[in-house]
């Protein structure tokens, strides 16, 4: 895929939109999945809508149950193979939601709502409270659902698949 997306160090929308549609017809077409895509850009006049994302493609149709099967593993793996094929690097991912559904945007109040129960469990507790492994893209959602809220800080720890979002009270120190 050859289109510049980044240009000045912000995302291309227009060419993004593009080159992703161009990518998810081609993937979905190679699969044999019966499914449409429909990539758009997000106004610039409206900014923080969608959780920050700048580019949003929603695949949805009959076979949309194989993308959401296992923890919608079949998704990711569009998205990422998206990034690869896009050769975007990391910093750009978060512009970009591939949905299915409404999936990952049910997905993302999931987790800011169970990061606001286990943040005041925290606050009544004053113990730390560790969330399952999950995505970068999805611990970011905890830290910034939480990063406003008074007497607690988060910490992701971990490496890899494992790592993980550890809520604690906001009095604990970090020890280095």
């Amino acid at each position: 895929m050859s289109p510049e997306l980044i240009r000045d160090g912000k995302l291309d929308r227009q060419a993004t939109v593009e080159a992703l549609g161009q990518f998810l017809e081609n993937i979905v077409r190679a699969s044999g999945f019966e499914l449409k895509v429909n990539v758009r850009a997000v106004s610039e006049d409206a900014p923080g809508a969608e959780g920050e994302a700048e580019v949003l493609a929603d695949v949805d149709g009959r076979d949309k149950e194989i993308l959401l099967e296992r923890g919608a593993d079949v998704l990711k793996a569009f998205e990422h193979l998206a990034f690869k094929a896009l050769r975007l690097e990391p910093a750009y991912h978060e512009k970009i939601r591939i949905d299915c559904g409404g999936y990952r945007a049910l997905r993302f109040e999931e987790l800011k709502m169970t990061a606001r129960v286990a943040a005041e469990r925290v606050q009544q507790t004053k113990q730390p409270f560790r969330l399952n492994p999950m995505s970068s893209r999805e611990r970011r959602i905890v830290h910034l659902a939480l990063k406003d809220m008074p007497g607690v800080r988060t910490q992701s720890v971990g490496m890899g698949e494992h790592r993980q979002v550890v809520i604690h009270p906001a009095e604990s120190v970090l020890k280095k």
